[in-house]
């Protein structure tokens, strides 16, 4: 029997280590900053990018990989018969799991695409699954079968600290957004069904951590945590560090704290955390 070959974007915020350890096969998006145009992860890491945007006289713009790219690993991964599972950030905020699905169409490998209908932690952890599982002997039908169960585990919020990004790309009204700014309201808002679903809106820091740890506490009831996890554009010191221990009073140790890609903070802005968690 073939191997099974794991296929991602640059969106999951699994670390280089992670992605090399666990065989994880990377199709970058692109981004542009004042004209000038870097790829996500290779040529242009998180805080470097968040230095840019500061200054960019526009909103930087996330490019997904074109379908030939993606055609590329597919052919090279599947010629001598191996399986592929290609597994992307939500379809609800990009066009990337799309453009994978035109290059499986064009390959003669056997590819499987997935959406995993999540970012960040949300796209890692089902990346992590399907690794472990394939490195235990798991069919690709076992594979998929088991990611549906985590994707209907996981939760996922995000929290903006200001609204100018959500305004600039079209995701809130110019007239909202100025109230909210002059109100100090944070939005919080969740993933369910891959789309960007504001639930909620407070006016503190301290607010937001409440709500999340209180939700947490609720969707974990009687479950076992398996991976819980702060992704951040700057914004550990508001919120994220203050979330991080109380999960960890708990008696959950182990959550995990990364800075979010180039591809997330650009619709968050700075300030922003991403609140990730599964249990079952």
């Amino acid at each position: 029997m073939g191997q099974i070959h794991i296929v991602t974007d640059s969106t999951s915020d699994l670390t280089q280590e992670e992605i090399t350890k666990n065989q994880i096969h990377v199709v970058p998006l692109s981004i542009q900053i004042d004209n000038a145009t870097y790829t996500d992860g290779v040529d242009i890491q998180p805080e470097e990018f968040m230095e840019k945007m500061a200054v960019s006289k526009e909103l930087p713009k996330s490019s997904q990989p074109a379908p030939g790219k993606f055609k590329e690993m597919y052919d090279e991964l599947g010629k001598d018969g191996d399986q592929i599972i290609s597994i992307h950030m939500t379809g609800g905020m990009s066009g990337t799991v799309e453009s994978a699905r035109q290059a499986a169409q064009m390959s003669e490998s056997d590819v499987t695409v997935i959406d995993s209908r999540f970012i960040a932690s949300g796209l890692g952890i089902q990346l992590l699954e399907a690794a472990r599982l394939r490195d235990e002997g798991a069919t690709l039908e076992q594979i998929i079968k088991r990611l549906e169960v985590v994707r209907d585990n996981t939760y996922l919020y995000v929290i903006v600290d200001t609204l100018d990004n959500l305004v600039k790309g079209g995701r809130i009204g110019k007239g909202r957004g100025f109230i909210g700014s002059l109100l100090n309201i944070k939005v919080i808002a969740n993933l369910e069904g891959g789309a960007y679903n504001p639930v909620g809106k407070v006016r503190s820091h301290k607010q937001v951590v409440n709500h999340l740890f209180k939700q947490f506490l609720e969707d974990t009831a009687g479950k076992t945590v398996k991976m819980a996890s702060i992704s951040h554009a700057h914004g550990m010191k508001t919120m994220g560090t203050p979330l991080k221990e109380k999960i960890e009073a708990t008696g959950y140790h182990d959550v995990r704290v990364q800075f979010t890609s180039p591809i997330v903070s650009t619709h968050t802005g700075p300030g922003a955390i991403g609140f990730v968690y599964f249990a079952e």
